[in-house]
């Protein structure tokens, strides 16, 4: 039996068949997996070179780096050891570690002492040669010694990355400064070469601890889980590793503590503080029967909770994996920098060899001052500036919206929510609060409103759709006994059909009456009444056989609250740049309108089929570009994927919400979506500044350089001033205000 749609008014409708799946943003690797730890790995640029030495390597499948987390996944046959993964990166001047693939991930950055004392001995001893230089102290050896030490001690790291970078061929930022370095000491600018290695080393010191700065941000993630859990056996308890505890196994959560596992309470109650999950600033009240979050903090009173899912499973879990993986799936700016970065620092370098044979060969210049002008464009060559922007900004935003509750699949999907300009949003449970119950029942043909009910609730009771679920809770509230209907029969988008007491019998919405034509005058003028109420029509009737429209036993009215902050949230997307807010619901056209007006939706389609939907958003595509879709992150799938945007509401807890949308609230509150579309811009904008100003710093070098006002040392710190720059701009993103008052500046 096919799901379901949610926003249908038929009360047992079944919208659309299985829901067409929206493709995960990180690709999952099969087979044997090797789980590798790259110390030291701090720049995009090193992305590339993992990829370049282990996906040549015979048996490697696929290859996935993790640059927030400083980690790569292989894929590979059974042939391939995790040794020779290892020592291929070696090869390519990167220090690898294997790891264990089910450990939880410490994704702090590595010590970095020996890099501090490298940096450290380098500028002591470039400080102590340009003394000695300045001085003229004699002999002249003195300062030469000097120098040399510091561009030992600062190329230590830099040296086997340049070899590496050579053996593949390939001219990455190690080999322009090496080669950089040479140069000046060939023609005696011994000076100029240990200040360029001291600058460069430590802005890949400072750039690494930027970086890190980014990890720990998600690192804060996954320490909202204790270690270890109180496991109950019997009367005792006893403390266990969260990764050892057993699905079913009962746990003991003490006032104050933090949950440990995904679990539902068994005992005892209290206020929890779900705020690292959901985003929401209350704690909810808990008791037996309720489910409980790894992450949550526990009140004041104890709880025991059944765990459900394991640890490496559990809700928290899965939003850090997301959140920490989200990276690989690169955002157009980014494919725009790679891009860009890949033939710049080529072109720079033969630009860089023409400036040094040209002028004297054609032009009789002098060789020392072309070659040392030479030297300066390869230093501006480097883009560490341009492609470490993006990234950082990036995780950032990601990481930022996590904590609120937001949880968005990568940054193509953080930069698409930016772009919005139209927002669809379906009815209920987005709208509304998704929780119908009968308001009103008008008999017709009925006896009574016992028989209305028992027929209706027997043929609702095949059905999960929340109208259906409201006609059988009005039944057994009432008492009404009732047995489920055979020969069922879903009518998508309109209704159901079955029998009762071997007669035929049917519920629908508005549509359906009309179809089977049962609706005379009177009818149609109450039923405009009640939807005109913003209430949703099922119409109960009797059918003899398919060739008689047959009778109506009587009409229940299902009413659905709107949320108390739906008007508000509405008014926050317009503060945050929606042009137009659309509803597309499946339920009568009188209902949506009524509650369209009273929350402030600019436009309002009712009466839609699970297909029309679709088709409302591709319209709204075509004439707007860029439209996001509000749903369930299930039932709307299809709508969703057809957006530019799927966003699943009240997705704690729930996989498949997680899985299907692009974007997942936590809890059920649309305002988390201005918050999303603030962030998203202002995520934008932070990328653009960056790759803008990164950008002009190179151009405004390169003229500096081929007119010969700069030098090797301040072009390289030029270099490192912009990098840092980028990262101090993209990591505000961390510390973004939360929008809660529409028009609020972000």
């Amino acid at each position: 039996m096919s799901q379901p749609a949610k926003s249908s008014s038929a009360c047992a409708t079944d919208c659309c068949a299985a829901p067409a799946p929206v493709a995960p943003p990180i690709t999952p690797l099969t087979g044997p997996q090797t789980l590798l730890r790259v110390a030291g790995m701090d720049c995009a640029d090193e992305v590339e070179v993992v990829n370049r030495a282990l996906k040549p390597l015979p048996g490697v499948r696929d290859v996935q780096v993790n640059l927030m987390a400083g980690t790569v996944t292989v894929a590979h046959t059974a042939e391939v050891s995790p040794e020779s993964l290892v020592e291929a990166l070696g090869r390519n001047g990167l220090r690898a570690t294997v790891a264990n693939v089910h450990e939880r991930p410490a994704m702090a950055s590595e010590a970095q002492h020996g890099r501090i004392i490298s940096v450290a001995l380098s500028g002591a001893f470039t400080g102590l040669g340009l003394a000695l230089q300045w001085l003229h102290v004699e002999p002249a050896v003195l300062k030469l010694a000097a120098f040399g030490v510091a561009i030992i001690a600062g190329g230590w790291f830099i040296a086997p990355k340049a070899l590496g970078a050579l053996r593949r061929r390939s001219l990455d930022m190690n080999v322009l400064m090496t080669v950089a370095v040479a140069g000046a000491m060939a023609i005696g600018e011994w000076g100029e070469g240990a200040a360029v290695v001291f600058l460069f080393a430590l802005s890949e010191l400072l750039e690494a601890f930027s970086v890190a700065r980014a990890r720990r941000a998600i690192q804060s993630l996954m320490e909202l889980t204790p270690e270890t859990a109180l496991v109950k056996e019997g009367e005792s308890m006893r403390e266990v590793a969260v990764a050892e505890v057993t699905v079913g196994s009962v746990i003991a959560v003490k006032s104050g503590a933090r949950v440990p596992l995904d679990g539902e309470v068994v005992a005892g109650g209290s206020a929890v503080n779900q705020a690292p999950i959901t985003g929401e600033s209350m704690p909810v009240e808990k008791k037996p029967g309720d489910g409980v979050f790894a992450g949550s903090i526990n009140g004041e009173g104890s709880l025991d909770v059944r765990v459900t899912k394991p640890a490496s499973d559990s809700t928290l879990a899965r939003i850090i994996h997301l959140v920490s993986e989200a990276q690989s799936q690169k955002a157009p700016s980014q494919r725009f920098v790679d891009t860009f970065a890949r033939y710049y620092t080529p072109a720079v370098f033969v630009v860089a060899l023409l400036v040094w044979l040209v002028p004297p060969l054609l032009f009789a210049g002098e060789w020392a001052v072309w070659t040392y002008r030479a030297l300066v464009l390869l230093v501006i060559a480097c883009p560490c500036a341009l492609v470490i922007s993006t990234p950082v900004s990036i995780v950032s935003g990601l990481t930022a919206l996590a904590r609120r509750g937001v949880l968005i699949k990568g940054g193509a999907h953080l930069e698409a929510i930016g772009k919005l300009r139209v927002l669809a949003v379906d009815k209920t449970g987005t709208i509304t609060e998704g929780r119908p119950r009968v308001t009103q029942m008008l008999l017709r043909s009925a006896k009574d409103e016992t028989e209305l009910l028992r027929v209706a609730a027997a043929i609702d009771a095949h059905s999960e759709h929340p109208l259906a679920k409201a006609v059988v809770e009005a039944a057994r509230q009432r008492n009404v006994s009732f047995t489920r209907a055979t020969n069922y029969q879903a009518r998508t988008g309109k209704g159901a059909e079955g029998d009762v007491d071997g007669h035929s019998y049917f519920v629908g919405n508005h549509r359906f009456a009309h179809e089977l034509g049962v609706c005379s005058d009177d009818l149609e003028r109450r039923l405009a009444e009640i939807e005109a109420q913003a209430l949703s029509v099922v119409v109960v009737g009797h059918r003899p056989n398919a060739d008689c429209a047959g009778e109506v036993l009587g009409v229940l009215a299902v009413g659905d609250t709107v949320r108390a902050n739906a008007a508000e949230a509405i008014r926050a997307l317009h503060a945050a740049g929606i042009r137009k807010v659309v509803m597309l619901s499946g339920d009568n056209q009188r209902a949506v309108d009524a509650i369209a007006k009273q929350v402030g939706i600019d436009e309002a389609h009712g009466d839609l089929l699970p297909d029309q939907k679709i088709e409302r958003v591709r319209a709204l595509l075509a004439e707007h570009t860029h439209v996001g879709m509000i749903g369930d992150g299930v039932n709307d799938a299809p709508a969703m994927a057809a957006a530019s945007v799927g966003i699943a509401m009240g997705a704690a807890g729930t996989d498949t919400a997680i899985e299907t949308a692009d974007m997942a609230l936590m809890q059920d509150d649309l305002s988390k979506v201005a918050e999303a579309i603030h962030l998203g811009r202002r995520a934008m904008r932070v990328i653009q500044v960056n790759i803008i100003f990164a950008l002009a710093v190179k151009a405004v070098f390169l003229v500096l350089a081929f007119l010969g006002y700069t030098s090797l040392w301040l072009a390289i710190l030029a270099d490192t001033g912009a990098t840092l720059v980028v990262i101090a701009n993209a990591l505000r993103l961390l510390k973004s205000p939360k929008a809660t008052v529409p028009g609020t500046p972000i």
